[in-house]
């Protein structure tokens, strides 16, 4: 998720205000209720906007693919279901409390798909060689990069020419009335269900993380220079949830 933090205000920096090793104690803190809060703030719908992500991915049977800040793993056993059989997934993430929850929940699959491996590593450094998978994804995630051109050039790296590279996140609304539906739960009501779950910290930090977001036209510039092509970006939950998506060219390879 992240290492040294650099100036908040820069559209490839830090999207809270908490250092990384402040991000990975809050996420190891609140691992135990961060999928029910999921379901709680999203009504579920989160499920069906990591299956759009994986659908971007455009992996299928054999692909062997990378997820970043994998959390507690549902994006990285979502791809599982994609790249059975024969294929592989790997989720990664620098909050151990998260990676152990991800392993109980992928343990509990149905046996019939890929098993995702999950193991700890830096978005920033991430551990692996240059053009591994043939995609890598993050859901829900970048916002707490540090450095998110520095994250999203990770990503390129380890992608093989014509691999694709994910960006799922949520996106500020700018037109009424969602958008003052948006700010009123976000302020308000994400705040007061983490004093619920007596962690009023780690529900602040997130919609503020949310707030100092790029909008979508300044995250796919950020594509562009990572150099990234075939950019496009898709708005779901009427303007909530962004997802983005580009190709690995073989120039930037």
């Amino acid at each position: 998720m992240g290492s040294s933090p650099t100036d908040p205000d820069s559209a490839g920096s830090a999207a809270g205000r908490l250092e990384a090793s402040q991000v990975q104690g809050m996420f190891d803190r609140i691992a135990g209720v961060y999928d029910l809060l999921n379901t709680v703030m999203t009504a579920g719908l989160h499920h069906r906007w990591r299956e759009r992500a994986a659908d971007l991915a455009r992996v299928g049977p054999g692909s062997r693919v990378l997820d970043v800040a994998t959390g507690t793993g549902d994006l990285a056993i979502e791809l599982a279901r994609r790249v059975s059989p024969g294929g592989e997934v790997v989720g990664s993430d620098f909050a151990e409390g998260m990676l152990a929850r991800a392993r109980v929940k992928a343990s509990a699959g149905d046996g019939e798909h890929v098993l995702p491996r999950f193991e700890w590593g830096d978005a920033l450094e991430l551990p692996y060689e240059d053009d591994l998978f043939d995609a890598a994804t993050v859901g829900f995630g970048a916002r707490n990069f540090s450095d998110l051109a520095r994250g999203l050039a990770e990503m390129v790296r380890v992608v093989r020419p014509g691999g694709r590279v994910v960006v799922l996140e949520f996106t500020n609304p700018t037109r009424p009335p969602l958008s003052l539906f948006y700010r009123l739960w976000f302020d308000r009501i994400v705040p007061l269900i983490g004093r619920v779950a007596g962690d009023s910290e780690a529900y602040t930090y997130l919609p503020n993380s949310v707030k100092r977001w790029p909008p979508p036209a300044v995250l796919a510039a950020e594509f562009e220079r990572a150099g990234l092509g075939e950019i496009g970006y898709l708005l779901t939950a009427g303007g909530i949830v962004t997802i983005h998506a580009g190709t690995v060219t073989a120039e930037q390879a």
